[in-house]
């Protein structure tokens, strides 16, 4: 695999991450990335804060199959309501935020050893955290960003899992405190007003997580999403040994082309085209460039980089897909950014998406987009 390119015994200090030496990789030409080059999946066997095991679990085999094809890396965007045990019947209480389900921990543990079993190596995400979630669908009681007591609860819920895997090698497991922070007006609103957090109280919020994490585990990586939703570097953490993960979903236009939950009017938008004109912009490679500069140089600054989410929901024209994610992949790959797109099984991944316009190839009775698969690889 190519990771293995780029490891290297470098020092810890060097890194400024507080990832073990073994797992830093050797700076490229272009771009001087302290993380490998990792490129993968998300899985969302755990995305669900309803607590009910998903209906299409990840099994051996899809991690045998991420590794026959060159993959060594996932993400896994865990709910926390997930892991507690409470009263599902009405809204959470914040006592209840710290009631750890023992059967549920040991459910998203089976996952894990199954992707170190393949040298996978796997990185905890809490898409939803005590007082944030990108999306609505569960009643948060507090503001992550504005209340102390979730952020306190936030704390809990990182030092627990560095106390799971302090045991763990760092080859192997990583840690992304938050998934695409914003500042939302209602935190149970998704589509109200939102903004980008303000880096004060982002930097306060990633050094409590990251002393929490510490605590019980001195040197596996962290990682924070980037600002605004995944898509500004957060300068006010550069001093601090966290890596910060991009997006790979610029432009909405092309990436979330009639998706319900990003678009209050999905069926009337204009057709994606790359390059092409779309509505009152004209799409091209030049304004990825100019996206992605922000987290080229955030990188030759030595500060760790990886794409922890890209990928194209299924109604996007295939060919538009293919055109303009090609170029994402480019851009990321030759600059030594590893990535992972959203999933492996469903509607943005290899497996079963759901497209109306994709020659699909079978793969042990899954449908298998054999084009995206080869893309992946190529990068």
């Amino acid at each position: 695999m190519q990771r293995r390119t780029f490891i290297r015994n470098t020092s810890l200090a060097a890194a400024g991450l507080g990832l073990s030496a073994k797992v830093l990789a050797t700076p490229s030409p272009l771009t001087s990335n302290k993380l490998p080059k990792w490129k993968g999946f998300n899985l969302l066997d755990f995305f669900n804060p309803n607590g009910v095991p998903t209906k299409q679990p990840t099994t051996d085999d899809h991690f045998k199959w991420m590794n026959d094809w060159g993959f060594d890396f996932v993400r896994l965007p865990i709910a926390y309501p997930y892991y507690l045990d409470f009263d599902r019947s009405r809204n959470i209480t914040p006592e209840e935020v710290y009631k750890i389900n023992p059967k549920a921990i040991d459910e998203i543990d089976n996952v894990v050893m199954l992707a170190h079993k393949h040298n996978i190596h796997v990185s905890l995400n809490l898409h939803r955290a005590p007082g944030y979630c990108i999306n609505a669908g569960f009643y948060e009681p507090y503001n992550l960003w504005k209340d102390e007591e979730a952020q306190k609860a936030f704390y809990f819920h990182w030092n627990m899992w560095a106390k799971k895997y302090k045991n763990v090698s760092s080859k192997k497991i990583s840690f992304d405190l938050v998934n695409e922070p914003s500042m939302r007006e209602d935190m149970n609103d998704q589509h109200s007003r939102s903004s980008a957090v303000p880096g004060d109280v982002y930097r306060k919020v990633a050094k409590g997580a990251l002393e929490a994490i510490r605590k019980e585990n001195p040197d596996h990586l962290v990682i924070a999403d980037g600002n605004n939703v995944g898509n500004s570097v957060i300068t006010e953490i550069t001093d601090l040994p966290i890596a910060q993960s991009c997006r790979g979903y610029y432009p909405h236009a092309i990436s979330h082309y009639k998706a319900p939950w990003a678009n209050k009017d999905p069926e009337h938008l204009p057709e994606p085209k790359w390059p092409g004109q779309v509505g009152d912009q004209y799409l091209q490679r030049s304004m990825l460039e100019k996206y992605y500069q922000p987290w080229i140089d955030l990188a030759n600054k030595g500060v760790g980089v990886h794409c922890g989410e890209c990928g194209c929901w299924n109604k996007t024209p295939h060919d538009v897909f293919i055109a303009w994610f090609g170029d994402v992949l480019d851009i990321l790959s030759s600059n030594n950014i590893g990535f992972a797109i959203w999933n492996f099984i469903g509607d943005f991944g290899i497996l079963n998406s759901g497209r109306a316009d994709v020659a699909y190839e079978d793969w042990n009775g899954y449908k298998l987009d054999r084009k995206l698969l080869a893309l992946l690889q190529k990068h």
